[in-house]
């Protein structure tokens, strides 16, 4: 059951975003063709800048101790909003629309926490003593 709704997701989601084009088309001509050559040099430029923030962004979490599953979800969702924006057609580029606006939570560590688990795990014991011989 599972087979044949995906294989009618695939297949109707094409033949929607021709529908969609040729009654574009109609509309408002040759425009909608500049509009589809922009979109695809926009998203692009998405995926090449994505790739060069996403190897900086890598380095900064690695050298910060964040996690890097954040960074990489991040870079993910934008390839894949630059990949639907290069496919020329209407819906794809509103689902790619919604990839980049949907905000994603970041936890802040707080400092002192931090500060706190690094302290424990250092071999240095601060403190007084004294001498007694």
């Amino acid at each position: 059951m599972f087979r044949k709704i995906l294989l009618i997701i695939l297949l109707a989601f094409p033949l929607l975003e021709i529908w969609v084009l040729l009654l574009l088309a109609n509309r408002y001509g040759w425009y909608l063709l500049f509009y589809l050559i922009l979109i695809a040099f926009l998203g692009w430029r998405l995926i090449q800048d994505e790739k060069s923030f996403w190897s900086g962004q890598l380095i900064k979490d690695l050298s910060s101790g964040k996690p890097l599953g954040l960074a990489l979800f991040k870079s993910s969702k934008n390839i894949l909003a630059g990949i639907l924006l290069i496919i020329p057609g209407v819906i794809s580029d509103v689902i790619a629309l919604v990839l980049l606006l949907i905000p994603i939570q970041t936890r802040t560590v707080n400092q002192d926490t931090y500060q706190a688990q690094r302290a424990a795990n250092d071999e240095i014991i601060e403190g007084e003593f004294t001498r007694e011989d």
